[in-house]
């Protein structure tokens, strides 16, 4: 069972579409890891915040982030806190 939830957290990862999206699907697959390896809320929360920056660094590695306008599209541009 938490090998299916870890899947499909990761699944999950694979079909957000902006920087924000990744960011959190990534500090949720990051919680899922942690609260299993470990067995404790502490572990989640810190495979959360591990997992979220992670994911966030490599997305804005190039400093642009993806972002949904409000017509729904994806347009890239520069991050806006960088």
């Amino acid at each position: 069972m938490r090998a299916l939830v870890i899947a499909v957290l990761a699944a999950a990862t694979l079909t957000a579409c902006t920087t924000a999206e990744k960011t959190a699907s990534g500090a949720g697959v990051g919680a899922a890891v942690g609260a299993v390896a470990s067995n404790s809320v502490g572990g989640a929360i810190a495979g959360a915040v591990i997992g979220g920056g992670l994911t966030y660094l490599v997305e804005a590695g190039d400093g642009n982030c993806q972002y949904r306008n409000s017509k729904g599209q994806i347009v890239t541009r520069r991050c806006h806190w960088l």
